[in-house]
């Protein structure tokens, strides 16, 4: 198919696998597939995949595994498939280097929806100095937000917050990043930083800050600025 992006498919599900190529090449994309660990590393380092598919439960050698060695060399974009609730597994996935999982059982239309995410922050190596997530623009450079063209006022940490979220529009920032980035990497045990600057943004930016819609809580792993 002209100008098909390849996507590699690491998973030992037959029935996932077919799943996953009808999906992927009805939206435009080149599937490649492995069934192990092992096969998925050496597809990985011949085919050039502009984006990877990784399950976790794999036979060979744990997932986790697998994205380690990918790392070393390799800053292809991974989305993780897991059927692992665990927020300390979760943590462990972005921390080793996957740029967001999707916990089955999924819907082909939100993991093409992922899949575009990861596509446009590889293409781009600068972020947009106006970022738009739904109602919201926020102007990076200038320090502004507005939502439906009304400037909110926000603190300055109120914006640093927002930045870093908005700089990953889309993607889970976990905890301990936004606070490194926000609070500087003494401060990354306080988590209770983040619930009470996430509420307070929730109050400036959501139409009803009990039901968020922009700012989402990944629970126990971190937060998401959806696009």
């Amino acid at each position: 198919m002209k100008n098909s992006r390849r996507v590699l498919v690491i998973d030992d599900e037959a029935a996932i696998r077919r799943l996953l190529k009808a999906g992927l090449e009805a939206a435009g994309y080149a599937v490649v597939e492995a069934v192990d660990g092992e096969s998925g590393l050496r597809q990985a380092a011949t085919c050039g995949p502009e984006l990877v598919i990784l399950d976790l439960g794999l036979p060979d050698k744990p997932g986790l595994r697998v994205l380690e060695q990918l790392r070393k060399w390799s800053p292809v974009p991974v989305l993780i498939l897991t059927v692992q609730d665990s927020e300390s597994d979760k943590v462990a996935l972005l921390d080793a280097g996957a740029d967001d999982y999707l916990s089955k059982p999924f819907s082909v239309p939100e993991l093409l929806a992922r899949l575009r995410v990861l596509e446009r922050h590889a293409r781009g190596a600068q972020p947009d100095p106006i970022v738009k997530a739904g109602p919201l623009l926020i102007d990076l450079a200038g320090h502004v937000v507005s939502r439906d063209g009304e400037e909110v006022k926000l603190t300055s940490t109120e914006f640093d917050f927002l930045r870093v979220l908005a700089l990953h529009i889309g993607k889970v920032v976990t905890q301990r990043e936004i606070l490194k980035q926000v609070w500087g990497p003494n401060s990354t045990e306080h988590s209770h930083y983040l619930r009470i600057y996430a509420a307070n943004l929730r109050k400036k930016l959501e139409e009803d800050p009990s039901d968020p819609k922009l700012i989402l809580t990944e629970p126990g792993v971190g937060y998401r600025l959806k696009g």
